[in-house]
């Protein structure tokens, strides 16, 4: 009992820190992955809000981590173009149902037929996926209209703050481990921008880019419940269920 209560709050510490990294850096990749998805920023933002606080409260294990995902943003693409966010709603909904029958009938056990290729085949599309969705932070809106790539001062800023961000990851590490390096690295470049005024994009600029509306704005309170506008007949439930089981499919991985 003794060794529990003395470890405790160093644990308080640890959680504190990793919850402050995580919601600091699932601001800009949930907004990325929102544009990648085809809807609404703050849909993306209420999104990674409720599973992160769902994991928290009721999750399986301690340190599961739950966030926004590239790899479910590209399979929504199609769904949201064809049918509409609507859609996507219900879908999600019966993902839900197919994630909580999957553990009632214990189907993670399965996993293990997955052949080890597949995994990292898996893990590492994933990545290009991530690495192209932050190449849009490197395009500002044109003249024109159409997004181009930054030019000349602008982009050395972004370039030299991304190797700096990147540099602090890396050896951060190296030197102490009291605090998280990515947060570090968050705060001290945040720091840099925002003391010598760097003329570097924030994750506002990009969603005014992207929307091509000035008076954009992530701002918004807690979401709304509602159920999904569609129709509840079989020909809806036909659209959905590919995407639900898809989608359902990475999460298992």
């Amino acid at each position: 009992m003794f060794n529990l209560l003395s470890k405790a709050p160093s644990s308080a510490k640890n959680d504190i820190l990793s919850g402050l990294t995580v919601a600091l850096a699932l601001v800009p990749e949930a907004v990325a992955f929102a544009f990648v998805a085809q809807v609404d920023p703050l849909v993306g933002l209420y999104a990674a809000f409720i599973v992160g606080l769902i994991t928290s409260l009721i999750g399986g294990r301690p340190g599961m981590i739950s966030g926004a995902t590239g790899a479910l943003a590209v399979v929504m693409t199609s769904l949201v173009i064809t049918h509409g966010v609507e859609y996507l709603f219900a879908t999600v909904l019966l993902m839900g149902i197919l994630q909580i029958l999957a553990g009632v009938f214990k189907l993670g056990k399965f996993i293990r037929m997955v052949p080890h290729p597949v995994m990292l085949g898996f893990v590492n599309g994933l990545a290009i996926v991530i690495f192209l969705a932050q190449l849009g932070q490197f395009k500002v809106l044109g003249d024109d209209g159409q997004m181009q790539w930054m030019q000349g001062e602008m982009m050395y800023t972004m370039l030299g703050l991304v190797a700096l961000t990147m540099a602090i990851i890396h050896f951060l590490p190296k030197l102490t481990t009291a605090i998280p390096s990515s947060l570090a690295a968050i705060v001290v470049v945040t720091g840099l921008v925002l003391g010598f005024d760097l003329d570097a994009r924030t994750v506002i600029d990009f969603v005014k880019d992207m929307t091509g509306d000035s008076a954009a704005t992530i701002a918004g309170g807690f979401p709304e419940f509602h159920i999904p506008q569609v129709p509840f007949n079989l020909e809806t439930f036909k659209i959905i269920l590919p995407y639900a089981v898809i989608l359902a499919g990475h999460w298992f991985d």
